[in-house]
């Protein structure tokens, strides 16, 4: 246990859960989205629907998108700031199936027309987790910098993957394999001690069989 578990982290309040760890649901969707947002649906689900009119967690979220952290004294004045940067923001209800409480569906569009969709879970004392990306089951902190490479399920995409980065100097720190079905689409999260470069990355998207690469870079925070 670390000194933040005990004492909680610094932001802008009130809740944890309901207004820091839904900032950073929105800061790691942008991120992973790679660029400013111009349209965004935000479902909620549980709690977080429930009660997060009283916590903040529209305005927590918002902020998080626009790049705020949670310490940011703006994050009151999210929606505003929104439609002032030309950002259109819509508001509902998640419909999902045995989700965590703490809940957010996130529809993105970006300035260059890229979309993500992005489920999002606040795990209490500003933790989140990525439970999925497209549809497809994830499940990362945002804590790491982070490959999500979605592919067909053949032979010879991990091991590519994984030897990119070694040729790089990455290391990784953790790593998941999930697929739909054999045969089908299949996705790998690749948490790694190091920024990916972007050349690797690129490389990945030229892969016969890789459909999708999604980059959580940590840099410039």
């Amino acid at each position: 246990m670390n000194i933040f578990e005990i004492v909680g982290p610094v932001m802008v309040g009130p809740s944890s859960s309901h207004t820091a760890g839904a900032v950073k649901i929105g800061y790691i969707s942008r991120k992973l989205l790679g660029e400013k947002p111009e349209r965004v649906q935000i479902n909620l689900y549980g709690s977080f629907l429930a009660t997060g009119e009283g916590h903040g967690t529209k305005k927590a979220m918002v902020a998080g998108l626009l790049g705020m952290k949670t310490d940011d004294i703006r994050i009151p004045q999210a929606l505003e700031i929104a439609r002032h940067q030309g950002v259109e923001i819509s508001f509902g209800k998640a419909v999902l199936k045995d989700a965590h409480p703490n809940t957010a569906q996130l529809i993105l569009q970006g300035v260059s027309g890229r979309t993500l969709e992005i489920v999002g879970e606040s795990i209490g004392g500003s933790r989140i987790n990525i439970a999925s990306i497209d549809g497809i089951e994830t499940n990362f902190s945002g804590d790491y910098p982070t490959l999500v490479v979605h592919n067909q399920d053949r032979p010879g995409h991990v091991s590519r993957t994984t030897t990119l980065l070694s040729e790089h100097g990455v290391n990784i720190a953790y790593m998941q394999l999930y697929r739909s079905n054999r045969g089908g689409e299949a996705v790998m999260v690749v948490e790694c001690d190091q920024e990916v470069p972007k050349d690797v990355i690129e490389k990945l998207q030229r892969e016969e069989g890789i459909c999708k690469v999604t980059y959580l870079g940590l840099m410039g925070e």
